[in-house]
């Protein structure tokens, strides 16, 4: 799946760096870096235009003692600090100024309609009623932009905002999480994590909490009202361990998906040895972080089973990391997990699945592998393919929450699409068995569908398709509503032609995550556009261009770019976005989007 644009930056900047001598820097980013950086390469890393408008100091401290130190640990203290200087902006970034903040305390409105964390809901629906969303299906053509936020120091925009008691909790890219008042965006306090917090903020039921994961695979649980840390659990110890999928709180325990990014880090390089990280998930006591139990996607731990054609050592299996936020069945205590590939061989059963869990235990109750032997890492990108299985897979992971949904007469589906391309729908309740199976979109590591749809009180689905296509800025994208019952189509719409031709990252391709309310459906894009779709026959019924600059509350420059990872956000009359994706092929961004009917 995808990876942050700074990680993936920082791991071609330590290869770059190992070994070197002191040099002009700009000779060694040309001769070792930037056949990676380029718009052509199927590297997936930030072009240089987008390296410059990182920190410096950002990069410097992911090479000494952050995700990449273990990496960059060949290369010298100088050779870091040159590479980190010649690419990164000097001053560290735009600081927030104290005119952003809050001018009144934080005051907790618990009657204040609200989105708490991934998919509002155990059931990971994305569906917000009227009553909350706040927001007619007829006003949504009149929505219009009231604030913006400005992320200092960032290039990408992927964590879905959270909105509770009247507060917005929202984390960035260099790890720092924003407390901000809903309405106007002012700053009420902010937390500094250890890296890039992609994850939504889920806040307690007593609003007391907010708990969130970061990129290096620590959870933390903060005072909602102050940012002040309450605990800290680093869950996985492998190096490249991570939390992209948001936590879901249930019974006083917090349940943990685990990826992991050694796919990237490892397998694109033939001098790591590739690949031994594996899924898991965790559950904590969310009152003290402390665990509870852990469970991983792969029983055994990964062995040597080989070299590559350098004579690197080769481990496995590996893989099955659970990328998306957990779905939660409280009438069964059960919780269900859509996994990805594996990393090497040996393949799994685990892999490419729906896997349920047992809430109590952690023990695995069943699972459902819908792609099998798919066996796919970074490696299978370069010309070398030396970490690459000899037969790799499709790519084919599960990146998105499945949906839980009741079909009336005691029946229910559990309904997901992969990147394959194929939405399935299988019976949470006869240990996964497949009731039906839609392919919509043709497919590919970057294809098919991505980071979710979402399911209306009316019977429908409805999922975005991304076929992203590097060299055709016009393929893929497009909107489709099925039938929960049986899987039939019943409305698509193509994507608009990009406006943005000739824009390097600009692509009609939607893998963001839907979200819907009553008559609506809304989604952003590649090509920067947020829209809105009228549920009913698909008829896009608003567009906001996000591609573009803002003048922002908090006086930070910034501007949007793609959308992707993160779905738009409804509570309130308001509907919240963020914009900006600094993975290659794609417009990097840094922005917050606040959208309202009630703007003069």
């Amino acid at each position: 799946m995808f990876t942050h644009a700074i990680r993936t930056f920082v791991l071609l900047a330590a290869t770059c760096a190992a070994g070197l001598a002191q040099q002009d820097p700009a000779a060694l980013f040309q001769t070792h870096c930037a056949s990676c950086h380029s718009a052509g390469s199927t590297a997936g890393a930030p072009l240089p235009a987008t390296l410059r408008q990182m920190p410096a100091k950002q990069i410097l401290e992911a090479l000494m003692t952050g995700k990449m130190r273990e990496v960059a640990s060949s290369a010298g203290t100088a050779d870091r600090e040159a590479i980190a200087k010649y690419l990164g902006l000097p001053d560290g970034g735009q600081a927030i100024p104290a005119s952003a903040r809050c001018a009144a305390p934080m005051a907790w409105k618990s009657s204040a309609s609200a989105w708490n964390g991934w998919g509002l809901d155990g059931a990971n629906t994305r569906f917000q009623s009227a009553k909350s969303a706040g927001l007619a299906a007829s006003a949504v053509p009149k929505l219009k932009l009231k604030w913006a936020f400005g992320f200092p120091g960032a290039t990408t925009a992927f964590a879905q905002p959270t909105v509770e008691g009247g507060s917005l909790f929202v984390g960035s890219a260099d790890g720092t999480v924003y407390a901000l008042d809903a309405q106007t965006g002012c700053v009420h306090w902010t937390f500094s994590a250890g890296e890039g917090v992609r994850t939504a903020i889920l806040i307690s039921e007593d609003g007391k909490a907010a708990y969130f994961g970061d990129l290096h695979g620590f959870v933390y649980s903060v005072n909602a009202a102050s940012g002040e840390l309450i605990w800290k659990n680093h869950v996985d110890e492998h190096p490249f361990a991570a939390i992209t999928g948001t936590p879901k709180l249930a019974g006083g325990r917090l349940y943990v998906p685990v990826s992991g990014g050694d796919e990237a880090v490892s397998a694109s390089n033939p001098k790591f040895e590739c690949c031994t990280f594996r899924g898991s998930i965790v559950a904590l006591d969310a009152a003290t972080g402390k665990q509870i139990w852990k469970t991983y996607t792969i029983a055994e731990a990964a062995r040597q089973t080989g070299q590559n054609a350098g004579g690197t050592k080769v481990f496995g299996p590996s893989g099955v990391s659970l990328w998306s936020s957990p779905t939660i069945d409280m009438e069964k205590k059960v919780i269900y997990a859509g996994t990805g590939v594996n990393y090497t061989n040996p393949a799994t059963a685990g892999s490419d699945a729906i896997v349920a869990f047992d809430m109590e235990t952690g023990r695995i109750l069943w699972s459902r592998q819908i792609t099998t032997s798919d066996v796919y890492n970074f490696g299978c990108q370069t010309p070398e393919l030396m970490n690459c299985a000899k037969e790799p897979g499709k790519d084919a992971d599960f990146g998105h929450s499945p949906v839980l949904r009741s079909l009336g007469g005691g029946k229910r589906v559990l309904v997901a699409g992969q990147k394959s391309g194929v939405v399935t729908a299988i019976d949470p309740d006869h240990e996964g068995r497949i009731l039906w199976q839609k392919r919509i979109a043709a497919g590919g590591g970057q294809g098919g569908i991505l980071w979710g749809g979402a399911s209306d009180d009316k019977g429908l689905v409805y999922f975005g398709v991304s076929d992203w296509d590097p060299g055709k800025p016009e393929a893929g994208g497009g909107m489709y509503a099925l039938q929960l019952a049986t899987g039939k189509v019943v409305w698509s719409t193509a994507a608009p032609k990009p406006g943005c031709m000739g824009t390097p990252g600009c692509s009609a391709a939607a893998p963001a995550p839907v979200t819907a309310i009553p008559g609506a459906v809304l989604q952003g894009a590649m090509d920067g556009h947020l829209r809105a779709y009228e549920s009913r026959g698909g008829r896009i019924v608003w567009d906001f261009d996000t591609a573009k600059e803002f003048a922002t509350v908090n006086g930070v420059k910034a501007r949007g770019g793609s959308i992707n990872a993160a779905g738009p956000v409804i509570a309130g009359g308001m509907v919240y976005s963020n914009s900006g994706y600094a993975r290659v092929p794609s417009m990097p961004g840094n922005v917050l989007l606040a959208f309202s009917t009630d703007v003069k």
